[in-house]
C-alpha cells in the first residue's frame, strides 16, 4: 500500500509552464464608437471604468492593447467572445513568459 509519509512523486509542472501565455490583443478598427469599445471591456473583462477608458485609448491612439494574458484556452474564448462583440481581436504568444 503507499504511503503518502514516503512516496515522493515527480515534480508537476504547472499548466502555464506547459503551454506558454498567450496575448489577447484588441484592434483599432474605423468602425465601433470609443464609447461602445469601454461597455465590451467592461462586460467582457469586468474592468472598471478607468481601465476600460485606459485600454480604449492605447487601442485608439497605439492602434492596439493587450487586454488579456494567460493561458491558451481562456485567452482563444475571450478572442472569440470579443469578436462576437464586433471588436478586431487576435491571439499571440506572450514571449516574455
Amino acid at each position: 500500500m503507499p504511503n503518502p509519509q514516503t512516496d515522493t512523486k515527480p515534480a508537476v509542472l504547472p499548466e502555464l509552464q506547459l503551454e506558454g501565455v498567450w496575448r489577447v490583443v484588441v484592434l483599432n478598427d474605423p468602425v465601433n464608437l470609443m464609447s461602445y469599445v469601454v461597455m465590451v471591456f467592461k462586460k467582457v473583462f469586468g474592468f472598471n471604468e478607468q481601465t476600460a477608458r485606459k485600454k480604449m485609448l492605447e487601442v485608439h491612439e497605439q492602434g492596439r492593447s493587450v487586454v488579456w494574458s494567460g493561458l491558451r484556452e481562456k485567452a482563444e474564448a475571450y478572442v472569440f467572445t470579443l469578436q462576437q462583440w464586433h471588436l478586431t481581436a487576435v491571439l499571440e504568444p506572450d514571449e516574455a513568459h
